[in-house]
Formats: structure tokens, sequence, C-alpha cells
């Protein structure tokens, strides 16, 4: 049974630690802001709220990583995550990490994997 996939964007839209594409999930009747990003040469997709409160991580549309470009950050609290797992490395997230995506890149395009009560 093939997996139903919902294209993001191109793969050349993500530049590793650059900036980040954002899209909107659809989950139990809720528009969701999502986001992803390339890190080390690999495609992560996170829900783009915050763990210590739901509010978007990124300061300016698609702005995720902070100066090092080795964390995502909070723009709000300045929590930091990994990029690789969306795990709280500190800040205000206090041990929340984000909330992750099922993404993937096929012939250089970026896909979300769909299931039941995503859209």
């Amino acid at each position: 049974m093939a997996e139903d996939l919902r294209l993001i964007c191109a793969g050349a839209d993500l530049l590793d630690a650059g900036k980040g594409v954002r899209f909107v999930v659809q989950r139990h009747g809720r528009s969701i802001p999502a986001f992803v990003i390339r890190f080390r040469g690999v495609v992560y997709g996170y829900f783009n709220e915050c763990g210590h409160i739901p509010v978007e991580l990124d300061w300016v549309g698609g702005e995720f990583f902070d100066d090092s470009k080795l964390y995502l950050i909070c723009s709000v609290h300045g929590a930091l995550y990994a990029p690789e797992s969306g795990r709280c490395l500190g800040g205000r997230c206090h041990g929340k990490g984000l909330k992750p995506l099922p993404v993937c890149e096929i012939d250089q395009q970026i896909y979300l994997k769909l299931d039941k009560n995503d859209g």
C-alpha cells in the first residue's frame, strides 16, 4: 500500500541550517502551523509550536535557527531545541520538545507523509 504524500516544497528550497519552509497541517478539524528544515543534510518537520506555550517559533517567517545555526530557537522565549529530534535543550521549554511530523525527500521534493488525521 503506497503512502499518501503531500508536497511541501522543492528540496532546493531548504538549505542546510538555513531558512525553513512553513506550511499548514489539518489535524482533527484544526489548521495547525508547521515547518520543515534541513540539518546536516536531513529534512525534519515539526508543528510550529513552542513546547512552553503554543506560540510560533520563527521571529521572521521561516527563521527557525539561532545565530550558531546549531539549534532551533523560540523567538518569544529563547528556548532551544535539537534540530534532529525537537528535544528541548534549554530555556523555557521545561523539557517539552517540539512535536515532529513525518516528512521525506523523494526525487528532490519534500513531502509530508499523511495519515487519516492529516491534510
